[in-house]
């Protein structure tokens, strides 16, 4: 995939990731596009540790499952250590 292709993915996985976890969060565009970058590399290397599978093209579904699923490991993990506790 070029680098393009990197940061539409990244954009949409980014934008899924936070529907899918509402809250309070930081970020505009660029912090959800390097959110859904992010998670794309920690989505391919969960894929290759856990169901030895890697990331395909661009419109391969497993390529957009790994991609959310990395930045929702991004997003929690954000939440785990910057949450504000009252």
């Amino acid at each position: 995939m070029g680098i393009i292709a990197w940061i539409v993915l990244g954009l949409i996985a980014g934008v899924i990731a936070k529907a899918l976890m509402p809250g309070k969060d930081p970020g505009g565009c660029i912090i959800t596009v390097l959110l859904g970058i992010a998670g794309a590399f920690v989505g391919g290397w969960v894929g290759k540790t856990l169901f030895h599978t890697e990331l395909g093209t661009f419109f391969d579904l497993r390529t957009w499952g790994l991609a959310i699923l990395g930045a929702l490991i991004i997003l929690a993990g954000y939440r785990l250590v910057f949450s504000r506790r009252d």
